[in-house]
């Protein structure tokens, strides 16, 4: 229920009032007298020693221990590779977060309760904005430990958020010290009294989202300029007024013509109500009935009179919280009317998108408001079966079309705050990265439908982290919320730390790679580029083109050192080195070896590569349970057909045959026996001798091949991220059945097929096989097979997967490779999550340009595929240009996709649109090679 209640409190509180408002509701204890000594702090010694006190307070409630003071032995060493998120103002909002942060990035989580704390120098990267340094603040560690620290020199922030005075038309001192600063900031003023401002917040959730909302009238004064000029949405009317004295008449007909509309029929009641952030939480307001007019009119004009221009008035419908049929009562006593209230937190998650962290309910009586803080909160499920929603069914689709609606409105809201200048928003990087929308069961067409009600900036998260912590309180395992906002948080400040770093990247690729240049842009990379082709269209796109021939990759140390006078001619100092072009890793981590980057060893990197190599030496790896040459395969290396002769004695048939150094499935096939294999090489020897033959597959190597044991089983990839050894992040994937007697790749899903624990096996050998090769700095993508006996590998390529797989992981899971290997370049450890929730299914198959070419290039089914993609309907990933060599040498040339709620949703999709276009064909059944996938 929106609040059925006379009129109270006519004029706001305080800012001081509502400073402490509410935080012992949150941390039980906050107002206890007892305590360590806190800081000594001057200037405001005592607001700060005030919140040192709560802290400590709250830490004690979560069994923690005191803040250790170490400020007399100020901390040094902190460069522009620390990572520091600060977080201003009051502990007990973000308390749950820092805890968490602490653990996921022990000290990089700082919080600042004083003003003098921190300082604000001009940016040296930004002219007129300010660049936050903190000199003192509270650390938080593993474990929940935390330590009042001094920084000596001062810290620069990478991140800002804060808790914000909600009647101070500043927001407090925190709102002074976030505003105009060169980092992301989560949090100003200015944006949290526009999310405050009904009438805004409803234009933009109706006109934008599309939403349902109260209907409402809303009478402005004057211009109104945080106002559009013409507000006009479903359900929403703004009136301008000049001056708040007499316009009784206007008010009238305007009251007359929205009680008698359309859009009230529904509804047997309205609201008057004052509407800003100086009236939040006040309670005045008067209801009404619908048919009485005149006095609906006489309170609003009543209302007018004190109207001041950031303020609103308005008149909206009471909208009830939908009667359901209810359960057989437990008594005979009747049954009190209740209202119930939705509230939803979404956060600015993985690429700038929305996540649905919580949402908690609140219930009270109807005849009262249901407002946050007046109630404790209790679960969505629970409150849906309270209201007699029996069926689990329903309830989960009422919960999903609610996350659908919340994280729409986050979007709408978020579309909105970016069209403003810098000044109206606190700062060019101000935004609303936590951000709360309340909603209504209604009943909208005979159908339960939430009604969005109002957003808010700290109100959501307050009330979330209580449901989270009351939780806790009766055995209840801890929750996602605090390791989903600090996983935000710490992301968005990993995004600046890498803004302006200069990056060696080795090798520019084709099309495929062209997702490098907007990233690049998009993270404020500056990229210097050494290609082999001097007439790449990518030396356009970066800061320095360097044109250097290293095609031929035997002589890769000869490459290293001219590379390196290259760039010294050039006064290039790069702070990373790294390149995702198989070819090339080699000579990337010989160059990261000579400038002093952090990268892989390059024997590490040349085991890898060399595929003979990778099997021979995990054999020779025995230690560890198991140990890594469980995983290898037995195979031999293949020069010369009499090669061929001493490998058949080794290596059982049927077998494969491939290139050493191959890359994209170009050349491996499945042989019989020793015959087949001595065709299959003259071939293959015969066709492909250089780069120049075929570009981009490991020709530069040379074209050695080797036969290695054929392993029965499904096919998958792994993508890792490894720092310093430790797994920070895998995901994996499946492939579909390839064409024998060729392995060039036909289908894959993503989230895998398999149950948690073939995962598990996959990702453990993965990783056991890296290390074992000497890989523990990057990002690596392993191909392995999985049978009735366990994983067993392919093998390693020692860079980011190809083909579709950064696009499909950052698309599913938020989590983007490329930042990754660039964070671990830079020798920061990736905050990835830590519990990855697929937010969609994909499934997709590969197109070839002899047996696709013709049919998407007649009747406009390509075109058909572009519109569907630009619909969000399919993705495509275009692999070349133009179609990729021929015959058994042929590459995929079009990876297309499609989406689904679930694997079988995708999965019926990609099969209908490939029927549909004549991507399936009896010589390419997209049936069976999806077949892996139901």
């Amino acid at each position: 229920m929106l609040s059925v209640t006379p009129a109270g409190a006519e004029q706001p509180p305080s800012p001081k009032e509502q400073d402490w408002a509410g935080p012992e509701a949150l941390c039980p204890g906050w107002l206890e007298d007892e305590g360590p000594d806190g800081p000594e702090d001057s200037g405001d010694a005592g607001d700060a020693t005030h919140a040192y006190e709560g802290l400590q307070a709250a830490l004690r409630h979560h069994g923690l221990p005191p803040t250790r003071d170490r400020s007399a032995q100020p901390h040094t060493g902190f460069g522009p590779l620390d990572m520091t998120v600060c977080i201003l103002g009051s502990p007990s909002t973000f308390l749950p977060v820092l805890l968490e942060g602490g653990t996921r990035c022990p000290g990089a989580m700082v919080l600042c309760l004083s003003p003098s704390w921190v300082t604000r120098v001009p940016s040296a990267t930004s002219p007129g904005a300010w660049s936050l340094l903190v000199s003192r603040g509270v650390s938080f560690e593993t474990g929940g430990h935390s330590t009042l620290d001094a920084f000596d020199p001062p810290r620069r922030a990478n991140y800002v958020t804060g808790t914000l005075v909600a009647g101070d038309p500043e927001g407090g001192w925190v709102g002074e010290v976030a505003r105009d600063l060169d980092c992301p900031t989560g949090c100003s003023a200015p944006l949290a009294h526009r999310l405050e401002d009904t009438p805004l917040a409803r234009w933009v959730l109706a006109a934008r989202a599309g939403l349902p909302v109260p209907p409402t009238l809303a009478f402005v004064l004057g211009a109104a300029g945080h106002l559009p000029a013409q507000l006009v949405a479903p359900g929403v009317k703004l009136v301008r007024l000049e001056d708040p004295q007499g316009h009784e008449k206007l008010v009238q007909e305007e009251v007359g013509a929205f009680l008698g509309g359309s859009a009230m029929e529904p509804y047997s009641q309205v609201v008057v109500r004052p509407a800003g952030w100086r009236w939040r939480g006040t309670g005045a307001r008067s209801t009404h009935g619908k048919a009485e007019v005149a006095a609906v009119a006489q309170a609003l004009v009543a209302r007018l009179q004190g109207l001041r221009e950031e303020d609103s008035v308005l008149l909206e419908a009471l909208v009830p919280t939908a009667r359901l049929p209810a359960l057989p009562p437990r008594s005979p006593a009747p049954r009190l009317p209740m209202a119930l209230r939705i509230c939803t937190l979404v956060c600015r998650s993985w690429g700038n998108r929305p996540q649905l962290c919580q949402v908690a309910c609140a219930v009270g009586r109807a005849e009262c408001p249901v407002a946050h803080g007046a109630s404790l909160p209790q679960g969505l499920d629970s409150s849906l079966q309270l209201w007699g929603v029996v069926a689990p069914g329903q309830r989960q689709a009422l919960a999903t079309r609610l996350q659908v609606a919340a994280e729409a409105a986050a979007v709408a809201l978020w579309a909105a705050e970016a069209e403003l200048s810098a000044g109206h928003r606190g700062g060019a990087r101000a935004r609303t990265d936590l951000l709360g929308v309340d909603f209504l069961l209604a009943c909208v067409d005979d159908t339960l439908e939430p009604v969005a009600v109002s957003a808010n900036g700290q109100r959501c998260l307050e009330t979330c982290l209580l449901a989270e912590a009351m939780g806790r309180a009766v055995g209840q395992p801890p929750g996602d919320l605090p390791v989903s906002l600090a996983e935000a948080l710490l992301h968005q400040a990993q995004r600046h730390l890498v803004e302006g770093k200069d990056i060696l990247l080795i090798g520019a690729g084709g099309i495929s790679k062209g997702f490098v240049w907007e990233a690049a842009r998009d993270y404020g990379l500056r990229i210097h580029l050494v290609e082999s082709d001097p007439s790449h269209f990518a030396a356009e796109l970066v800061q320095t083109f360097v044109p250097y021939d290293s095609r031929e990759h035997r002589r890769d140390e000869e490459h290293a050192a001219r590379v390196c006078e290259l760039l010294r001619a050039r006064g290039l100092r790069p702070d990373a080195c790294l390149s995702y072009w198989d070819d090339c890793v080699v000579l990337a981590a010989l160059l990261c070896q000579r400038l002093g980057l952090r990268g892989c060893p390059p024997a590490a990197v040349r085991v890898a590569k060399q595929k003979s190599r990778t099997h021979q030496h995990l054999q020779r790896c025995r230690r560890g349970r198991p140990p890594p040459a469980a995983f290898a395969v037995p195979c031999r290396r293949l020069q010369s057909h009499g090669d061929v002769e001493r490998a058949a004695a080794a290596v059982p048939f049927p077998a494969v045959a491939k290139l050493e150094f191959g890359a994209g499935g170009v050349g491996v096939r499945l042989v019989a026996d020793a015959e087949q294999c001595h065709r299959h090489a003259a071939r293959l020897w015969r066709d492909l001798r250089d780069d120049a033959d075929h570009p981009g597959i490991g020709l530069g190597w040379g074209n050695a091949m080797l036969l290695m044991e054929y392993v029965p089983g499904t096919e998958h990839d792994v993508d890792l991220v490894v720092f310093e050894g430790r797994l920070v992040g895998a995901w994996v994937s499946d492939n579909g059945p390839t064409r024998l007697p060729a392995f060039l790749e036909t289908a894959a899903c993503l989230p895998s097929c398999l149950p948690a624990d073939r995962q598990a096996q996959l990702v453990r050998a993965a990783l056991q096989s890296c290390l074992a090769c000497g890989l523990r700095d990057g990002v690596f993508n392993v191909e392995l097979k999985l049978g009735p006996g366990g994983p067993r590998l392919l093998e390693i390529n020692p860079r980011m997967g190809g083909f579709y797989l950064r696009d499909w992981i950052q698309e599913v899971y938020g989590a983007d490779l490329l930042l990754a290997a660039v964070l671990v370049a830079l020798g920061v450890a990736p905050v990835l999550p830590a519990r990855p929730t697929p937010r969609t299914h994909l499934a997709g198959v590969m197109c070839l340009g002899s047996e696709h070419g013709a049919t998407l290039g007649a009747g406009g089914a390509m075109a058909t595929l572009r519109e569907l993609q630009s619909r969000g309907l399919v993705r495509l990933n275009r692999l070349f240009e133009e179609t990729a060599g021929d015959g058994e040498y042929e590459e995929p040339w079009l990876s297309v996709a499609c989406g689904g709620a679930t694997r079988e949703e995708a999965r019926l999709r990609l099969l209908g649109l490939c029927q549909a276009l004549g991507i399936d064909s009896p010589r390419y059944p997209v049936e069976h090679f999806l077949s892996h996938f139901k």
